[in-house]
């Protein structure tokens, strides 16, 4: 059997250009190398998988090969670059090793990289005892440190570096990264389905990929909507449409049974009224034209918001959003949760039937 190799790893950049969502912080730190103006402490700073340690060892490479007047780009300076994972090294005792290795010129090329990850783990003493290199360094070295979580590292650390503060990548940009592995692994996959993968990964790219790579275990080399939905276990959206053309035509018994044919499938009641929320606000942006950019979903799901859209009021969706935050929020404290939501449902399919009374009485 073929040795299998996660698309994470497989696909990981190896320049600035590669590196997805992240074009502020490459094009300046690209700009800074260039320049001759990179400091000698970096912070990357910013949420899980998101690019921070792939840019450090990109930058890590990249100082040596520019300070070099002839040097192939294959060349990747492993020996000048030295990696600490803080979690499982956060001792006074480790730092030390590793202020004792920092006095020690490189043997090729003009600097010594020392990429320190998860840098928040390590103890109050063991930054103290960083604390003076870092202030302090020999001109050959140069420490990246990255974290996610940047309020735990002590200020006198921080006063110390540049920071950059790495952002959660858009649903674009992965849904366009997936479309481009999927090409290269031969998988063909549908738009939605890849849409999908990308909100469900929460701005984190690794997360996409190792959803990306279940999915593709899943299906094979055909990839569609509702494959990602049954192996995610999310509820698709074709649900909604159907549940709120139901709602709009005041069909409570339709609603109901609807409802429990969600929950005999296993999805939690909870989950489907905040989903329904997110339904009903997706179809107030999709009403008018400046805000329909705002809609985060695929060509063919846009067409369908725009479609439904049509068929509400804009009074109808805002009471609508209103009664599903509402359930939203007594759900957790409520002694019958299955009730709540049958309440809500009910409630939301008596609003048109409601606003026609008035218009009746008036």
């Amino acid at each position: 059997m073929e040795h299998f190799i996660v698309s994470a790893r497989k696909y990981r950049p190896q320049t600035f250009k590669d590196v997805v969502g992240q074009q502020a912080i490459t094009n300046t730190l690209e700009s800074a190398i260039e320049n001759d103006h990179l400091a000698q402490a970096l912070l990357f700073t910013g949420p899980r998988g998101v690019g921070k340690t792939t840019c450090a060892r990109i930058l890590a490479k990249r100082i040596n090969q520019d300070s070099q007047d002839e040097v192939s780009l294959d060349e990747d300076f492993a020996f000048n670059i030295f990696e600490l994972d803080a979690a499982s090294n956060n001792s006074v005792d480790d730092i030390r090793s590793l202020t004792d290795q920092v006095r020690i010129p490189p043997q090729t090329g003009h600097y010594k990289v020392y990429i320190i990850d998860e840098v928040h783990m390590l103890s109050q003493a063991a930054f103290n005892a960083f604390l003076k290199t870092l202030e302090e360094p020999p001109a050959h070295a140069i420490f990246i440190l990255a974290t996610t979580e940047k309020h735990k590292i002590i200020p006198t650390i921080l006063s110390r570096c540049q920071i950059f503060d790495f952002k959660r990548i858009g649903v674009k940009d992965i849904k366009d990264y997936l479309h481009k592995i999927a090409k290269e692994e031969e998988v063909n996959a549908e738009d939605d389905a890849l849409h999908i993968i990308a909100q469900k990964a929460d701005g984190a790219l690794r997360d996409a990929l190792s959803i990306f790579d279940r999915v593709v275990s899943f299906s094979g080399k055909a990839l569609t909507r509702q494959a990602v939905t049954e192996n995610l276990n999310v509820l698709d959206y074709e649900v909604y449409f159907k549940i709120t053309d139901k709602i709009i035509t005041n069909n409570i018994p339709e609603v109901l049974l609807q409802l429990n044919s969600i929950l005999a499938k296993g999805f939690d009641s909870h989950h489907f009224i905040m989903g329904l929320a997110s339904h009903f606000r997706d179809l107030l942006v999709a009403k008018d034209k400046a805000t329909v950019a705002l809609l985060e979903v695929g060509d063919a799901a846009k067409k369908q918001y725009l479609k439904q859209s049509e068929q509400t009021s804009v009074n109808f969706l805002l009471e609508a959003i209103n009664l599903a935050n509402a359930c939203d929020l007594k759900y957790k404290t409520s002694k019958n949760q299955r009730l709540l939501v049958e309440l809500t449902l009910m409630q939301l399919a008596s609003l048109t039937k409601m606003g026609e009374k008035k218009k009746l009485n008036l």
